[in-house]
């Protein structure tokens, strides 16, 4: 008898990407043997995120392999991202044939500048709301949630807000207590109410904010 064929979720990395953002998800990803990660950015080798350690991605745009799933990290770098038509094309064509394309923080303005959410509904990083808004008056965006699922696309609010959307896929795809399993052997208090955000409070407040 033949094994299950993995399910193949690309990474899509950029300059300034932010860590927690991508890494977070892919640990609650990465521990099932369901599904299989490859890293993937505009051009093959080294992208560096916002805090300064860099990916490898193993493939570029040109040669990435089919995807079952997609996942779009936020971070500062989204704002060069958003005037790259390349990683706008990539997202179009790649998400028609994937089972969920997902976003983190930012990531969801990609979406929306690309023209994915339109007449969906979606939401974003609570600090930064109206970056993602303004790339598209056509969705529906939800300033309170922890992550919005619509259809194939499910975005998350800010930064760990994607670990929890993450288990959430996992639980679509595999159940409930596979994504249980998967929180417990990461030592994670998943926060499993999609609708609880306690951080919309800072909608739009990240000006205010300094480091």
């Amino acid at each position: 008898m033949s094994a299950k064929k993995k399910m193949i979720l690309g990474a899509v990395f950029y300059e300034n990407f932010e860590l927690l953002d991508m890494y977070g998800p892919l640990e609650m990803f990465g521990i099932l043997n369901e599904i299989e990660i490859v890293t993937v950015a505009e051009k093959a080798g080294p992208v560096k995120s916002t805090q300064g350690p860099k990916t490898v991605a193993d493939f570029s745009f040109d040669n990435c392999p089919p995807l079952d799933l997609i996942l779009v990290p936020g971070g500062i770098g989204t704002l060069a991202e958003l005037k790259n038509e390349q990683m706008l094309e990539f997202l179009r064509n790649r998400s028609q044939t994937a089972r969920y394309t997902m976003s983190v923080c930012t990531g969801s303005a990609l979406l929306a500048k690309a023209g994915l959410l339109d007449g969906r509904r979606a939401t974003s990083n609570k600090l930064y709301f109206d970056m993602a808004v303004s790339q598209s008056d056509q969705v529906e965006w939800v300033a309170e949630a922890r992550w919005v699922e619509d259809g194939p696309f499910v975005t998350a609010s800010g930064v760990s807000a994607g670990t929890d959307m993450a288990l959430g896929i996992v639980s679509n795809l595999f159940g409930r207590e596979r994504a249980d399993w998967a929180a417990m052997v990461s030592e994670y208090e998943w926060n499993d109410d999609a609708g609880h955000d306690p951080f919309a409070k800072y909608l739009n407040k990240g000006s205010d904010l300094s480091g």
